[in-house]
């Protein structure tokens, strides 16, 4: 393996990683490696959403939140399962009125990944302070790249690399601690029929029928009724001739005497 393909294995950021002296190596049947896990205290956060379902089409479905927001989500998977009453209802299933509940359950946890890389091997060649061949137990020639400044320990002595000698037996370690945080997630979704509704009491009846009377007729006033009806066209029979007599004979009278005036005015 040449340099090249082993320098972006180094880095100098790795100069402190350990008590040991630490350089990169290549990754072969010659490196142990070694991966140990450190957990920390992991937190929860819980979620709940509360909506009611309004409209249910295909794999489209709208919602109601609590808030009073809607909200549309289209292309429900067929996978997608909500417990009602102990059973598990899809998206066909799911009728409006339906109040379902989603419980959001997020779990975080930090974690420390320890990665600790080691070979040993006998120097054959050193270029100082850039890099380092060494021959492994196999028998087989590998080239190190040396980061800057980096010490190794010999014989239980730290040296650096310009203390390195050929046929100097060396054992190399590399440690890498990466913090990672693991968050998972649970989702719950549960459903609740809406309520039948309300049934009338025993005792009520359902249909009542409702009988329509016609009106009482009620007493008219003297002068309204007069005002109604129309003037009869001839007397009543009750009625007398007498009048009608004494007038004629009135008239009479009075053509006479005028008559008489009228002949002596002439004389």
């Amino acid at each position: 393996m040449n340099l090249s393909q082993l320098r972006h294995i180094l880095t100098p950021g790795l100069l402190a990683a350990g008590a040991y002296g630490v350089f990169a190596v290549a990754m072969c049947a010659q490196v142990q490696t070694e991966t140990t896990t450190k957990h920390g205290l992991s937190t929860k956060e819980v979620q709940v959403e509360r909506a009611e379902v309004v409209y249910v089409s295909g794999n489209d479905l709208i919602v109601k939140m609590e808030n009073g927001e809607i909200r549309d989500f289209p292309n429900v998977p067929e996978s997608a399962k909500v417990e009602v009453d102990g059973k598990e209802l899809g998206i066909h299933e799911l009728k409006p009125g339906m109040k379902l509940q989603r419980t959001i359950t997020t779990t975080t946890t930090p974690r420390m990944v320890t990665t600790v890389q080691s070979v040993r091997g006998k120097v054959w060649h050193v270029t100082p302070p850039l890099s380092v061949i060494l021959t492994l137990e196999d028998g087989t020639n590998q080239s190190f790249t040396i980061p800057k400044g980096q010490k190794f320990t010999v014989d239980g002595q730290q040296t650096d690399a310009f203390g390195l000698r050929k046929g100097m037996m060396i054992s190399a370690t590399k440690v890498v601690e990466v913090p990672e945080t693991v968050v998972e997630q649970q989702r719950h979704l549960a459903g609740k029929l809406p309520p039948p509704p309300a049934a009338p009491p025993a005792d009520e009846p359902i249909l009542v029928v409702v009988m329509q009377h016609p009106p009482t007729p009620t007493a008219t006033p003297a002068a309204e009724v007069a005002q109604a009806e129309p003037a009869p066209t001839k007397l009543p029979k009750t009625g007398s001739t007498a009048p009608l007599v004494g007038l004629l004979g009135l008239v009479s009278l009075m053509l006479g005497l005028g008559a008489g005036v009228l002949r002596r005015s002439r004389t």
